[in-house]
Parts: C-alpha cells; sequence; structure tokens
C-alpha cells in the first residue's frame, strides 16, 4: 500500500520506561526493531461508490505484511501472484530489488451491499545484505498459525518468534508480531519471551503500564529489554511487535525503503521512467510524488 498522507505526525510523550505515540515513525522512534512503518486501515464501511482501490505502486528494501481484522483485500503483482487476503491470514510481499502492487476490494464484494473493511499494513526493513534480493509472495492461512491461551488471554504468533513458538512467516530478520486478545484484566509478561525492541500497538481497550493508562490507537514503545508487566483492561486486543534492530540506519522516501540514498535515487528514477518492474495483469500507475 502506498503511504501518501498515511503517516501523521502527532507528539509523542514519554512515560519512563516506555515512549508513547500514534503509528511509526513517529518523533521519538524511527524504526521498532526492523518494523518501520505501520499504517492502520479502519475500521470503515466500504460498499457502493466506496471501494479500495490502490493503483500499481512500487516497493524496494522492505517486506510488507498486511494483516486484515475485518474485510477482504485482493492483492496482485508484478510477480503474477492474484491472492485473497481474509481476516486472520496473512500476505507477507517481498520486495527486495524491486516489485510493484495493487490493493483492491475484491470483485465478490462488489454487489451493491457494504462491509467493514479494518487491517493493517506493515513493513519490515531488509537486513542490508538482502535488500537487493529478489522479489518474492507467501501467503499464510490463519489456520496456520501458532495460537494458544493463559487464562483469560489468547494469542496468536502472526509473524517471527516469541513465546517458544515460531511463525511460518518467512522472515528474513529476528523479530515478531503478537497478536493478544483478553476477556478479562490480564498481567501481559514479555520479559524472557521476546527478543530485542517491543512494541505495542493497541487496537482495543486500554493497557496500564508505569501507573498511566493509554488507550487504543496509540504505541507504545519499550526503551528496556526487560520491561515490568503490563496490564490490560478487560476485553483489549493488542499487536505486539519488534526484534532486533539494525546497525545501519534506514531512509524512506514514499514507498522506498533502504540503508542507501543512492538505491532510493535510482528506484525512483526506475519508476518514472516506467522501467520499474511492472504489473502485466492492471495498467494503473501511480505517479512519483514531488
Amino acid at each position: 500500500m502506498s503511504n501518501i498522507g498515511l503517516v501523521i505526525e502527532e507528539r509523542s510523550r514519554d512515560i519512563g520506561d516506555f515512549l508513547v505515540g500514534r503509528l511509526i515513525p513517529f518523533r521519538k522512534k524511527r524504526m521498532i526493531g526492523p518494523f518501520i512503518f505501520i499504517d492502520h486501515m479502519g475500521p470503515t464501511t466500504l460498499g457502493p461508490k466506496h471501494y479500495m482501490d490502490v493503483d500499481q505502486h512500487p516497493h524496494i528494501g522492505l517486506s510488507t505484511l498486511t494483516y486484515m481484522l475485518e474485510g477482504e483485500i485482493m492483492h496482485e503483482d508484478s510477480l503474477g501472484t492474484k491472492q485473497l487476503i481474509q481476516p486472520g491470514s496473512v500476505n507477507w510481499m517481498t520486495a527486495g530489488k524491486g516489485v510493484a502492487h495493487t490493493e483492491r476490494t475484491p470483485k465478490t464484494l462488489r454487489n451493491g451491499t457494504t462491509f467493514t473493511a479494518h487491517g493493517y499494513q506493515i513493513w519490515v526493513a531488509l537486513p542490508k545484505e538482502l535488500e537487493d534480493m529478489e522479489p518474492s509472495f507467501h501467503h499464510i492461512s490463519a489456520n496456520d498459525l501458532p495460537r494458544w491461551s493463559d487464562g483469560p488471554a489468547s494469542f496468536t504468533l502472526v509473524a517471527g518468534t516469541g513465546y517458544g513458538r515460531k511463525s511460518p512467516v518467512p522472515v528474513y530478520s529476528p523479530l515478531f508480531m503478537v497478536e493478544v486478545k483478553n476477556t478479562e484484566t490480564y498481567a501481559l509478561n514479555v520479559s524472557g519471551e521476546l527478543k530485542g525492541e517491543i512494541g505495542i500497538c493497541i487496537v482495543e481497550g486500554t493497557i496500564t503500564a508505569c501507573g498511566e493508562t493509554i488507550t487504543k490507537g496509540n504505541i507504545v514503545v519499550s526503551k528496556v529489554q526487560d520491561v515490568c508487566d503490563i496490564v490490560l483492561g478487560r476485553h483489549t486486543h493488542l499487536l505486539l511487535f519488534g526484534g532486533e534492530a539494525f546497525a545501519e540506519e534506514r531512509y524512506i522516501f514514499w514507498n522506498f525503503v533502504s540503508s542507501s540514498k543512492e538505491k532510493i535515487a535510482r528506484a525512483k528514477e526506475h519508476w518514472r521512467a516506467k522501467t520499474f518492474p511492472m504489473m502485466d495483469s492492471d495498467s494503473s500507475y501511480v505517479p512519483l510524488p514531488n
């Protein structure tokens, strides 16, 4: 998905062991582990005359992780992939040296009815030595993801490793993404269970950390490796994500991510000249922004 106009820089605040902000990147924290961009899609009502139609646009230097909570998206790309993503499944597209794709409401939902679309579009930067790898696409169904429960809390390991488990999503650096839902108040333990930097995306509900209550729509970032327990209010829904940070800085321009400004400059020229890998199945084209 294109990130034009999707990230709003809002004030971030420091509450002790944690930073709090809305989405990433935000001013005090540009990346969390290898995660470099998160877009919260919806929840929004789609239907007649208003559908998702993200035209053909490019990526380099990253993997995109699409995770839907409600609704469906049809993904197509320059590799020839055509994949419907449904709630709970994972679309993992690795751009590497270059891929273009579209994301649209599938034809089956363009039937005059209305429906809710709600999910997350996440970018994971590639290690420097893999930034020019061949692009690839993987779809992992919801039933293939590790799931477990602890008292009133249920867990799904969306990607990476954590809590002694491993997701089948083929990641390229040490990372994790875990979905947590609870029905009653629950003390979430992350110490020793997740390695690296830790981000907590509050989808619904509230958490208490360092004596402060933080509500949905915020991302909480741990500043220390071993944080104290985080208390989830009743009926809370979280995404935990993060991992080991890279040694090198990452640059972002539009949908391009790289440790090299020169690679981004080349990608810009290829997209402008339409010598970038393009789709055979779609002639749409999102121009390079100024």
